[in-house]
Formats: structure tokens, sequence, C-alpha cells
């Protein structure tokens, strides 16, 4: 039984045409970038259609997006309050009203002394009044004792000292009588429950508040409050404590507003405070209380996830490094390649450019990669 053998002849560089010239590197894999993907023979292009990019958080390699407008909030619809609690001026009258009241029931303390025989020699000289027998305390000298001592303890117990940027609250038995804005000494009636309160332009740090991005990740936010008390009637009435009330509105919307992780950018950082601020403002208002803004200050991440956040960030941060010397690589390589040609230096077949560009890309990328370790 014969056996037929057929022999293919092997293919030389001699049996192909002329020598091609050697590759400055012959070994590829002197770098990470898997380079030879960007040459492969690949048939023709085949059309593919696109649909519309959407910028967002790649998964898996923790990069963040040049930037993200923070969604629309809706405020919640604000809490009824009391139509008839609004701030009044309360009725006041000047300072010399009561100092004069105060002297008044003084001297007619001393008048009552002089009447009952109750006032001492030296007094009396001091005084330049005769001297009076008097007629002993009886019954209308304890009257007039106590009708002069109430209109001094009326006229000095009213007395009130009204200072730039604080207000009284008065009210009685229960009932708001109206708000003193007033500077210096003024009278009020001394039966009234005073309440100060402060309203000048303040602003408040708060402490470390638990908040999330986009994308559920733990943070912790300080935030800067700048605000004041506009109707001194409800942000005193209308709530137990208008600070604390101030300060729990912030709370929850930090709770609900999402905030860029740290790094993100300055703009979204102020998308963030501009929508914290329409929400505070919207919730505070019917309490009297006036946000002017609410900007976070520190943004980092939760203890808990703080340490796998910062190695995934370093990932991003060294991804987004390689992109860039890639590009510049392929310029590089691009740059070089057209020159030669357009100078007549060389001529080269496809496969010779191809080659050439995957020497020089391979060389570019060691090179700088060697400059970056």
């Amino acid at each position: 039984m014969s056996t037929t053998t057929s022999h293919t002849p092997e293919h030389t560089p001699e049996s192909e045409g002329p020598a091609r010239p050697a590759r400055l590197i012959q070994n590829e894999a002197t770098t990470e970038i898997p380079v030879h993907l960007l040459f492969r023979d690949d048939p023709d292009p085949v059309s593919v259609p696109l649909t519309p990019a959407v910028v967002a958080r790649r998964q898996g390699t923790g990069e963040q997006p040049r930037l993200r407008r923070t969604g629309q909030v809706t405020p919640r619809p604000a809490p009824d309050v009391d139509p008839e609690l609004a701030e009044r001026p309360a009725r006041v009258l000047p300072g010399s009203a009561g100092v004069l009241a105060g002297a008044c029931g003084l001297a007619g303390c001393a008048v009552t002394s002089w009447w009952a025989g109750l006032l001492p020699p030296l007094a009396l000289k001091a005084l330049r009044v005769p001297e009076f027998a008097g007629a002993g305390l009886g019954p209308a000298q304890w009257a007039a004792y106590a009708g002069a001592g109430a209109l001094g303890l009326f006229g000095f117990g009213g007395l009130a000292r009204g200072r730039t940027g604080r207000a009284w609250v008065l009210g009685l038995f229960g009932r708001y009588r109206g708000t003193v804005r007033r500077t210096g000494l003024m009278w009020v009636n001394p039966l009234l429950l005073r309440r100060r309160v402060d309203v000048r332009l303040r602003h408040w740090r708060g402490e470390p508040m638990p908040a999330a991005d986009a994308s559920g990740v733990a943070l912790r936010v300080v935030v800067l409050v700048v605000w004041r008390v506009r109707d001194t009637a409800r942000a005193t009435l209308g709530v137990d404590d208008h600070e604390t009330f101030l300060r729990e509105c912030v709370e929850s919307a930090l709770a609900r507003v999402p905030v860029e992780a740290p790094g993100s950018g300055r703009g979204s950082v102020d998308a963030a405070g501009e929508a914290l601020t329409r929400l505070v403002a919207a919730e505070t208002a019917p309490v009297g209380v006036e946000v002017f803004s609410v900007q976070p200050l520190r943004v980092e991440y939760a203890p808990e996830v703080a340490a796998a956040m910062h190695r995934r960030r370093i990932a991003a941060l060294d991804a987004q490094h390689r992109a860039t010397m890639l590009t510049s690589v392929v310029d590089s390589v691009e740059d070089t390649v057209t020159r030669l040609t357009m100078r007549g230096l060389v001529e080269m077949d496809d496969y010779e450019r191809k080659a050439l560009v995957k020497d020089l890309t391979v060389a570019f990328c060691a090179g700088r990669g060697e400059q970056g370790g």
C-alpha cells in the first residue's frame, strides 16, 4: 500500500520579496498596556446605530463624572402656622416716663413718712421741711404707702434697655402682646413676660452630619448656614426652639439632597449648596427663620467606607493617567509617521507601516512608563 505525501514549500523571506527592515523592539510585552490590541487586522467596519450617551459613573472603575448636576428636589408642603401669629410692634413708653413714675412713688413715700411723723430730724433738715408732730400710722397712712410704693415699683420695674440687633417678645398670660425692636431706654409694662431674641445676621457651622452621594455612598458633611430671625413671634412661639428646628431641617435636607464625593469639582459642590439652600429656606420660612445660604464646607467619606473609597479613588486616578498617557503616545506616533511619509524619507507598504506604528507605540509607552515610575 503506497502512501502519497505532499510537501508544501516553506515560505522564506527570499521567496516573499525584498527583506523587511528589522524591528525596533521584538518583544512588545515590555509594558503592561496591551498595545497589540490596537493593531489587529479587523474586517471591514460595520455600521452600528449609536444611542445617546449618558455621562455617569463607570461601574467597577471608581471613575467620577466631570460634572453632575444635582437633581431637583421638590420641597415638601410647608406646615400650617396660625395666621394670627405674626410679628407686630408692642406699645411701650419712653424711659423718662418710667423714671418720672418711680420718682413720684419715692416722693409719695417720703411725704407719707413726714405725714406720719416718721422722718428723722436729720432728714427734715436736709429736706428743709418744717417739723410735724405726725398723726401716726393709721389706715390712711398705710394706704398712702401702698399707693406710692406701687407707683415707684411700677415705674422703675418697667424700665428696659433696648439694644441694636436684639428684640423683646412680650406676652401676658400666654398671649402674644407684640415685639419691641426699639433701642435705648424705654418703659415696658412690668406685668408682661419678656423673651429676648437675637435678630442679627448669624452663621452656624454644624458638626459632621450624615449624607450620601448619588450612588448611595455614605459621606460626612460639614455645612455653613447663614440665617437670621425674620418674624420673632413665629420663631419664639411657633416652635419650641428655632435653633434646634433649623439644625434638624439641615440634617433632613442632607438626607434628601445627594452630595458629590470628595474631589468631584467645585461646580457639583455649588449645585448641592443651591439645592440645600432652597430646601432649607422653604422649610424654615413658616416659623419666621430666613435662610440665606447652606453651603457644604467639608465633604469626606464615612469612616466605614473611607478606606475602600480611597483605594477606589487611587485606581480611578491611575486609569485616568494611563488614558492620558496613551492619548499622548498615539498623537506622537501619528505625528512621527506622518512626517516620515510626507517628507519622503521612507517608503512603506501597509504591513510595514503597521509594524512601524506598533513598534513606535510600544517604545513610547515604555519610555513614558519609566519616566512616570
